[in-house]
């Protein structure tokens, strides 16, 4: 036969006084801890606002290559014509399919510079704005209580 032994019985000590903070404690620690995470925010924001800057210099520097790109397949353009006057076939066809190989890259590098752009694009911290909105519902929801 087994036999149990009687669990000793845990008693929580009352809080003292000491544990309890002020009206003016609890409202100074608010204030610190909300001007702490108006920082964060700010700085979330900030980190934010800079990669979309990023963003858009490259997809600016890529429809800046697009155009350079471009602008010397128009001056090809320009040499195959003439060279399709000027002389036999051949060389204006070499010349034709240069100029389309030029137009190719301009089209690709345009079309990544688009991309870029339309990453950036609105230029708002939008992870900070949600952080923000659900620290707003955080606080409200606490303040009902």
């Amino acid at each position: 036969m087994t036999t149990t032994e009687a669990k000793p019985v845990r008693t929580v000590p009352y809080p003292d006084r000491q544990d309890h903070h002020s009206v003016g404690e609890l409202v100074g620690q608010a204030t610190e801890q909300l001007s702490r995470l108006v920082r964060q925010e700010v700085s979330l924001a900030k980190e934010e606002l800079a990669e979309k800057g990023r963003r858009a210099g490259r997809g600016g520097g890529l429809l800046g290559g697009a155009g350079a790109v471009a602008y010397v397949g128009l001056m090809a353009l320009a040499a195959t014509a003439i060279a399709a006057i000027a002389v036999a076939l051949p060389v204006w066809a070499a010349a034709l399919i240069v100029t389309a190989a030029l137009f190719l890259v301009a089209g690709v590098l345009g079309m990544m510079g688009r991309a870029q752009l339309k990453r950036a694009t609105p230029a708002k911290p939008e992870q900070t704005l949600d952080s923000v909105k659900a620290d707003v519902d955080e606080i409200k929801g606490r303040a009902h209580r």
